[in-house]
Parts: C-alpha cells; sequence; structure tokens
C-alpha cells in the first residue's frame, strides 16, 4: 500500500486538461490545505521547541538532517538563523544528503544512503548536548532514518516531521510530529503540499526556539545581524523604539556596539559598552533580563 505522500487522488483526474483557472484553483487549495496542517500540531512544536532550548541554551549545536526536498526546506531555515536571530554558525549543522552541490542524479541516490548518514552523525560528533531536526515528507527516507538512529542513540534530543501518519522518523525520534498534508494534488509531488507545509512547520519551531533563547524582544530581531542598509536602517528603529531615544542617539549607540542591537540598547540607556557587554553577559544574552538586572 502506498504512503499518504505517494497516493493518487482520483479528485485530480483529468488535472492535465482542466483549465488554467481550475489548474491554479487545485494547487492554491492544496497550498492552504498544505498550511492549515500545521495547525493541529501546535502543541507537539511547543515541546519540541522546549526541548531543544534547552540543548541549545547549555552550549550544544542545532542539527537539521534531510534528503531531496526536505533537505532543501531543513537548509533554508538553518541558513536563516544567523541573519535573523544572530545564531552562530558554528553552533548549526545542516546534513543534507548528497550535498547542495551535487547533480541531480547523485542528490535523489543519496537518500538511500545509510553509511553516508553513519559517517556525517559520527563526523559531526553528535551528542547529547545537541538537538536534531530530521525532516522527511514520506518518514521513511534511510539516510534521515538512519541518522535520526544514531543520533538519539548518542544522546541527542531529536524530532521528526513528515507527512506520512506511518512514517518510522515519529516512531524513533523523542518528539515526532504529522503534518496532515498529503494527498498531493500532483500525486507525488512533495515539493509542493508536504514541502510548504514543512516551511511553514520549521519556521514556527525555530522561531520559537529563538525567542526561548533571548533572541526577541516583544515581537522584534534583537539578535539581527545588520549586514545591509536596509537593515541598518531597521537597526536604528529598533534600538530607538526599545531604549525610547531618538534615531541619532541610537544610531551613535550602534556604532560604538559595532552594530550589535542587545549592545546598542544598554549603550543608549546610559551604560558604557563595557558594563553592557557584562550585564548582557550575566543576562546569557537575554536583553529583557539585561534590562532588568540589577547590581
Amino acid at each position: 500500500m502506498a504512503s499518504r505522500t505517494e497516493e493518487f487522488d482520483l479528485r485530480f483526474a483529468g488535472l492535465d486538461q482542466w483549465s488554467d483557472a481550475d489548474f491554479l484553483m487545485a494547487l492554491w487549495e492544496g497550498q492552504i490545505r498544505a498550511v492549515a496542517s500545521v495547525g493541529p500540531v501546535l502543541t507537539d512544536l511547543a515541546t519540541a521547541a522546549n526541548g531543544i532550548a534547552r540543548r541549545l541554551g547549555g552550549g550544544g549545536r542545532l542539527v537539521y538532517v534531510g534528503a531531496g526536498t526536505s533537505g532543501t526546506v531543513a537548509w533554508q531555515d538553518a541558513k536563516e538563523l544567523g541573519g535573523t536571530f544572530g545564531w552562530p554558525e558554528e553552533h548549526t549543522i545542516v546534513m543534507l544528503a548528497g550535498g547542495l552541490q551535487s547533480a541531480p542524479n547523485e542528490f535523489n541516490g543519496a537518500e538511500d544512503d545509510v553509511d553516508l548518514a553513519a559517517r556525517e552523525i559520527h563526523q559531526h560528533e553528535i551528542g547529547e548536548n545537541d538537538a536534531v531536526i530530521a525532516i522527511a515528507a514520506s518518514g521513511s527516507t534511510p539516510y534521515t532514518v538512519r541518522a535520526i538512529e544514531l543520533a538519539r542513540q548518542r544522546g541527542a534530543f531529536t524530532v521528526a516531521i513528515c507527512n506520512n501518519p506511518d512514517g518510522k522518523l515519529i516512531d524513533i525520534a523523542d518528539s515526532g510530529i504529522f503534518l496532515d498534508s498529503a494527498p498531493e494534488v500532483v500525486a507525488g509531488s512533495t515539493r509542493m503540499g508536504a514541502g510548504t507545509a514543512q516551511k511553514a512547520a520549521l519556521n514556527i519551531l525555530s522561531t520559537l526556539v529563538m525567542n526561548k533563547l533571548g533572541r526577541l524582544f516583544d515581537n522584534l530581531m534583537v539578535g539581527m545581524r545588520a549586514e545591509n542598509i536596509k537593515l541598518h536602517e531597521r537597526a536604528i528603529r529598533i534600538v530607538a523604539h526599545i531604549a525610547s531615544c531618538d534615531g541619532a542617539r541610537a544610531k551613535d549607540a550602534l556604532t560604538q556596539s559595532d552594530f550589535d542591537i542587545r549592545t546598542a540598547v544598554l549603550v543608549a540607556k546610559g551604560h558604557s559598552i563595557v558594563r553592557a557587554k557584562e550585564i548582557l553577559g550575566l543576562s546569557n544574552g537575554n536583553l529583557r533580563a539585561a534590562l532588568e538586572y540589577r547590581d
């Protein structure tokens, strides 16, 4: 029997002959269904976020594992953490079967390579301080399953996200999350519904994790790296808003702080650079705690 993600949905029989309007409506509804599949698992995502944050808060690394579309979705989420939240790249690992630079035939075939998964888990020395997120639409991708098995054996906290209720990943991870996005409008094309559901789930999961690690203040990205003109201007607005100062003072504080937003807020509030960094260190980088800090 085919998995949910491989089922042929007879509602879309004759799809290749539908009008453009009906064709696009079907795909659009599939995308809506995909995003909606995240709603019922919000509690599971919160549980996973708490487990991940505990490991990362203790100095651990965040590891993403996947193959094919699921792997590239995981890679995208991982690569956005640095710029958005200032999460250090050395604390992020992406295990993508075949790698981003592999040829299409190698990329697709690598998902069956369990030995590759074992080598990478060993090479990265995945252990009890780390948290591993594995993504697979079917929940049975050999590379991804083997990586989770070994990571859990080595003491890592493991999270699995899949779009098949019978996916093996759900059973072998510490926290298994099923996204009910299938079947696909284009049968088996998991870059569509499954990929959208996975991206939405990862957006939610990683943002909650970063919030628990003090990378937000209110709804503002105080861990953000201001690496271009647009982000410089955003950083000035953030500092001015939190420190209740004008833009000129905010810009000066940022300049003194090498555009580190959290440090700049404390400088704009009257602290020296040295003292601002001390307070942030004592507050584990949490700006709200730093603003409430009293000697």
